[in-house]
C-alpha cells in the first residue's frame, strides 16, 4: 500500500470513502483531519475504530462504528470506493487483501517535510483528493451540558505515554504536582488501570488520580478542566484539542516538529540544547528537561488566562 491513488481509480468517481482508525487516540484524532476536509468536500466517509468509537459522542456528524474484526473486513468494507488507513500495518496488517483500493499514509507521517501530522494531512487532502480549501480542524464538538475549563483551577497531568522513551522523569512529574500545588492549583494525574501500579504513591503524596469507565468520561472531565500538562501523547492531542490550554514535553525538537498538538494554546517545552549529538539528547533529555523550566512555562501560560 501507498499513499498514491490506483490509477484505475479516479479521483472524481470516489464518493464513499472508509476510513480505518488508528488504535492510538491521538492519531486517530488527527485522522479526522481528513475525515473533516473529504466530507466538507462532498464526499461520504465512514470511520471504523476502538477509540475513535468511544469518542464518537464528540464528533455527531460523523458516521463512526467498532473495529470490525479482521475477517469481517472485505465484506464491511466492499461498498466503499477507497479504504485509508494511517499506518501500513495497524491496525490491520493485511487490509490490501480486504479491498482494491487502499490508501495508507505512511509517506505522509514519515516524509521529510515541514508541518505537524494535521498540517502534513490537510496537504494530502489537496493533493491526492484536489481539496483546495483545506482545514486542520478535525470537527470535534463538545456535548451541550459540559462548560469549557469549568474548573480553571484544575491542572491535568498526564505522566504516561506509549513508549519509555517519550516518559519524563516520575521523580520531576511529582516535583512538578507539588510546585503547583504550592501555587494554589488542583493538580490531578490521568493514569490508565494498567499504569496505577508504577503510581501507587500518589495518594500517600496527596496527588489526586481518578478513574474514568471509558474515554468518553475522560474527554468530559479534560474538557472542564483549566489546564493540560503532558508527555508526547493521546491525552495531549485530546487536551489540545478540546482546546484546553497544553503543555506538551518533548524529548528532541525534531519530534516535536512532526507530533506537536495542532489545536488551541499549545506550548512545547524541550530538553536545553546543551547536549551535542542526537544519541546524547535521547539518552540524557530527562535531565535536561527541569522542572523549573516547565513551571516557568506554565506560569507564562497561567498569566495570559
Amino acid at each position: 500500500m501507498d499513499a498514491t491513488l490506483p490509477k484505475s481509480v479516479r479521483l472524481a468517481s470516489i464518493r464513499r470513502v472508509a476510513f480505518v482508525m488508528s488504535n492510538a487516540i491521538g492519531d486517530s484524532l488527527v485522522s479526522m483531519v481528513i475525515v473533516q476536509n473529504l466530507r466538507a468536500s462532498g464526499i461520504d466517509v465512514c470511520v471504523f475504530g476502538t477509540p475513535i468509537y468511544a469518542l464518537r459522542h464528540w464528533f455527531p456528524h460523523v458516521e463512526i462504528h467498532p473495529l470490525p474484526r479482521e475477517a469481517d473486513c472485505a465484506a464491511r468494507l466492499e461498498p466503499f470506493d477507497a479504504v485509508l488507513q494511517m499506518h501500513r500495518h495497524q491496525p490491520f496488517a493485511q487490509l490490501a487483501g480486504a479491498h482494491p483500493h487502499v490508501i495508507d499514509l505512511h509517506d505522509i507521517e514519515y516524509a521529510d517535510a515541514h508541518g505537524c501530522m494535521a498540517e502534513r494531512f490537510v496537504q494530502f487532502c489537496r493533493t491526492r483528493f484536489g481539496i483546495v480549501t483545506g482545514t486542520t480542524e478535525n470537527g470535534i464538538t463538545a456535548p451541550a451540558t459540559l462548560k469549557h475549563r469549568r474548573y480553571r483551577h484544575r491542572v491535568v497531568i498526564h505522566p504516561e505515554a506509549s513508549t519509555d522513551d517519550k516518559r519524563w522523569s516520575r521523580a520531576r512529574f511529582i516535583a512538578l504536582a507539588r510546585r503547583l500545588q504550592a501555587l494554589g492549583y488542583e493538580v490531578c494525574f490521568v493514569i490508565a488501570p494498567s499504569e496505577r501500579a508504577r503510581w501507587s504513591e500518589l495518594e500517600t503524596l496527596g496527588i489526586a488520580a481518578p478513574a474514568f469507565d471509558d474515554l468518553h468520561a475522560l474527554a468530559c472531565w479534560v474538557y472542564e478542566s483549566g489546564w493540560f500538562i503532558g508527555n508526547d501523547s493521546g491525552i495531549g492531542h485530546l487536551a489540545s484539542n478540546l482546546s484546553v490550554p497544553t503543555i506538551s514535553l518533548f524529548r528532541r525538537r525534531a519530534v516535536a516538529e512532526r507530533w506537536r498538538p495542532a489545536w488551541g494554546t499549545v506550548r512545547v517545552v524541550l530538553p536545553w540544547q546543551w547536549l551535542p549529538t542526537s544519541r546524547l539528547k535521547e539518552k540524557f533529555w530527562r535531565e535536561a528537561l527541569t522542572c523549573r523550566r516547565v513551571v516557568a512555562v506554565f506560569r507564562q501560560l497561567a498569566e495570559q488566562g
